[in-house]
């Protein structure tokens, strides 16, 4: 599941956390990554899991509307079209996404109100009504419909984001790319294929056998920054006279200790690739010019000891 983009980040953010506390063991910083890892299946898990209790929530307006003293002539043949869509049973009536969804206690029943503004906010789209207003549909259409929810519904939404900071602190960064694996569900169930969990590890799943252990590439270069941490710190230093350890932005540091580290533990790996890796993270952890002074400084440690 997941991608060596998503590995350099959660091993990032590990040496971060061993920078600011230099008192964790390596086991500590190990069981903090591995956590991290797990917890992006796990927004995965959750967000996938929207899609019953969002059906549900369609339904109970219909059930609603029929309710009323006096329903309209549309209100009593209200279009079913998303209400009976074929992705929702395909999830909440699978025995095994069921039981882990169970297992994990993940439930949206107490987010209502955000389940009620998401639904309004869906169903005024145009991708949305030109969904209920097909004639016929099948399969591939409703799960393109949820697809595009996945997509374009779930970002940038406030209510969503403090959600999800409440229940994990491992949360905060991960909302786009498991959104985009809930979109690769969506495409696997219209293909006739049944729900499976994905395994943590892209080495692991059936399409990567030969690829090189995911799982082994990360610890690797963990172990490394973590051994070695100090003697990266000197060799940084050496190219930074005017800054002593306190002035060094603790961010740029575990970067570039990151990045040292990688170099080290894969040597195979061209430090053109390594150093741009670790230039992309900055820009989305660290001040603005933070990736031209990571950039600057892998390349001349880098480069320097290939």
């Amino acid at each position: 599941m997941l991608n060596r983009r998503i590995l350099r980040m959660k091993l990032f953010k590990a040496v971060y956390c061993y920078a600011e506390n230099q008192g964790m063991t390596l086991k500590e910083v190990e069981a903090l990554m591995e956590t991290s890892c797990e917890a992006a299946r796990d927004l995965y898990l959750f967000l996938l899991s929207l899609v019953g209790p969002l059906t549900a929530e369609a339904r109970s307006r219909i059930e609603a509307a029929r309710s009323k003293f006096r329903p309209t002539e549309e209100e009593l043949n209200p279009n079913l079209r998303f209400v009976e869509n074929g992705i929702t049973p395909l999830l909440t009536q699978d025995p095994d996404f069921t039981k882990i969804i169970s297992k994990k206690k993940f439930s949206w029943e107490q987010y209502d109100v955000f389940l009620r503004h998401l639904y309004e906010r869906i169903r005024d789209r145009k991708y949305f009504k030109e969904y209920m207003e097909k004639e016929e549909s099948g399969l591939e259409d409703d799960a393109r419909l949820w697809s595009r929810i996945y997509e374009r519904e779930l970002e940038d939404d406030p209510e969503l984001e403090d959600i999800l900071e409440d229940m994990s602190i491992y949360w905060n960064d991960d909302l786009g790319y498991a959104a985009s694996w809930c979109r690769k569900t969506m495409a696997s169930l219209a293909a006739g294929e049944r729900w499976s969990l994905p395994p943590l590890y892209r080495s692991d799943a059936a399409d990567g056998k030969g690829l090189d252990s995911d799982k082994l590439f990360v610890y690797k270069i963990l172990r490394a920054a973590y051994t070695n941490f100090a003697a990266y710190f000197d060799r940084i230093a050496e190219l930074t006279p005017k800054w002593n350890r306190d002035r060094i932005c603790t961010t740029d540091l575990a970067l570039i200790v990151c990045g040292m580290a990688e170099s080290e533990a894969h040597p195979g790996t061209s430090a053109k690739i390594i150093i741009n890796e670790y230039v992309e993270i900055a820009k989305g952890y660290s001040t603005p010019e933070s990736s031209s002074f990571v950039n600057g400084l892998l390349d001349k440690l880098i480069n320097k000891h290939e």
